[in-house]
């Protein structure tokens, strides 16, 4: 019989809501505190909650958002959406009304679906007239009887999700993603992680972030378990590691701090096989210490972007040699690093990195004006062409192959006509004992046009010691005026550092 599906770069392209279809349908699919779930089980409750969804009467495409912790209702959104017909809009539960509102009025929403407690905080002008407001309640009565809807014929490149940026960086904006995007970002994942049946996955990042909601999918797409978390401390995602067996562990920078902060016992660490990071670049020292922490694990340093959902990642094997590198292109996507006229840069000359290939998003909803910023044809020397999403990320690749990152554009700090990288002079202050975490910017010089300012978490009298080892290791130019020791950053809705609120606090 005829492969009914498409094929792109040789995979089969099914849609994203058929993740749950098994041959073996008694195997575990989802567990913890959302309650154990088999794929058979799964399914069904998956074809209820998009038997439900559609009866809302929304016309094919409609925006259909989502706002609430992790569960099995948040857990199936991504896929019942589709199913249903419509575009699944998640919104960040760390989210407030505000901000909210706005991804509800800049999507279009036909229906928001979130707790009680949520829906209660919103105001009349934050909800559009035109969006219904269902409760979570509701969603999951639905699913444990009733009628379902089979899976869907979708095409692969009809949208199925809008991803909002978490704004730290100005407005959000939404991300468009279609079936095709989704699904291969699931099996590139799932190949170069070497996920299997047998693993379990401890879900602790935010659904509406596209690093977190792809957890689930390339466990599903493998025939793993999943066990989503909303954590309240660090230790909250020890004991599940523990208590479930957790095998794979996806974290941001910040959240590795923490964990390497706690004593594991031995046992525990030795249940996780895989971490993987993206978020956020490794310093040595936090590789070294999650190297030296969980012995039994591979270790996977990524670097991705919304709009192209996952670009590059680090081999374990290569993490001890090349600990500062992003590594290489992931199945499905080409990676290229261009000169401002778009010809290729040479070995260790920095240039854009540009992403090219099936896994490049549709561009932002309802955003031309930003869209053709970000989505331009891709350069000449591209296999693939088409559109291609140009980072603004400025990278370099050695004559291994290996890419490393410099910086972002925006971020340089430029200081006596020197253009300086943030990153360098942070991982030059990790490496002090009792730098937990660094951040550099740049403050008005009269002088240098730019100074720089480091901020530390760090221990009180961490900064003598910090200067005097960047005097060693950085030229004069990159040398900061100053030294602030912070007791916390803050931290935006994934989790990350806000740079942008420490620079509009302690930079410009």
């Amino acid at each position: 019989m005829a492969d009914p599906f498409a094929r792109i770069d040789g995979a089969q392209v099914r849609p994203i809501d058929h993740l749950l279809l098994r041959d073996d349908p008694a195997r575990p699919a989802i567990g913890g505190r959302a309650g154990a779930q088999s794929y058979g089980e799964l399914e069904d409750s998956l074809g209820r909650l998009a038997a439900w969804l559609a009866g809302f009467g929304l016309p094919p495409g409609a925006r259909i958002a989502s706002w609430m912790a992790k569960g099995t209702v948040s857990a199936l959104m991504p896929l019942a959406a589709p199913r249903a017909g419509l575009v699944h809009v998640p919104i960040n539960p760390l989210l407030k009304h505000a901000q909210v509102a706005h991804i509800l009025s800049d999507s279009g929403a036909g229906a928001l679906i979130g707790t009680a407690t949520r829906l209660d905080s919103l105001t009349e002008g934050d909800v559009p007239r035109t969006c219904q407001r269902h409760r979570e309640d509701d969603a999951a009565c639905a699913m444990s009887g009733g009628p379902a809807l089979g899976p869907s014929a979708a095409a692969p490149h009809d949208l199925a999700a809008i991803l909002y940026t978490s704004g730290s960086t100005g407005r959000p904006k939404g991300v468009m993603l279609t079936h095709a995007n989704l699904r291969l970002g699931a099996v590139a994942v799932a190949d170069y992680l070497a996920l299997t049946p047998e693993d379990r996955t401890a879900c602790v990042l935010p659904f509406s972030f596209d690093y977190g909601q792809n957890q689930l999918f390339s466990t599903w797409i493998s025939g793993g378990s999943v066990y989503p978390l909303d954590y309240l401390t660090p230790r909250d995602v020890l004991k599940l590691v523990d208590r479930h067996d957790i095998t794979t562990l996806a974290g941001v920078p910040p959240l590795w701090v923490q964990l390497t902060e706690l004593d594991w016992p031995v046992e525990t660490a030795a249940k996780l096989r895989r971490l993987t990071n993206s978020g956020g670049a490794l310093s040595r020292p936090l590789v070294a210490r999650l190297r030296a922490l969980f012995p039994q694990a591979d270790l996977y340093p990524m670097y991705g972007l919304t709009e192209a959902f996952r670009s590059t990642y680090l081999p374990p094997a290569l993490v001890e040699a090349h600990p500062d590198s992003m590594g290489h292109a992931i199945p499905f996507a080409e990676i290229l690093v261009v000169r401002p006229d778009g010809r290729l840069t040479a070995d260790d000359e920095p240039g854009e990195l540009v992403h090219c290939g099936p896994l490049v998003a549709q561009g932002y909803w309802n955003d031309p004006a930003r869209t053709a910023e970000r989505f331009k044809p891709a350069p000449p020397a591209s296999r693939y062409g088409g559109m291609a999403v140009w980072s603004g990320d400025t990278v370099r690749r050695d004559a291994e192959g290996l890419l490393y990152f410099v910086g972002r554009d925006d971020a340089m700090i430029k200081s006596a006509g020197n253009r300086i990288s943030p990153t360098e002079i942070e991982e030059a202050a990790l490496a002090v004992s009792g730098v937990a975490e660094a951040v550099a910017l740049g403050v008005k010089d009269d002088r240098l046009g730019q100074a720089v300012r480091l901020l530390l978490r760090a221990a009180p009298d961490a900064a003598e010691a910090v200067a005097a080892h960047l005097k060693q290791e950085l030229p004069n130019f990159m040398q900061p005026r100053d030294i602030k020791i912070l007791p916390d950053f803050p931290r935006n809705p994934n989790g990350k550092i806000d740079r942008v609120k420490l620079a509009r606090d302690h930079g410009l």
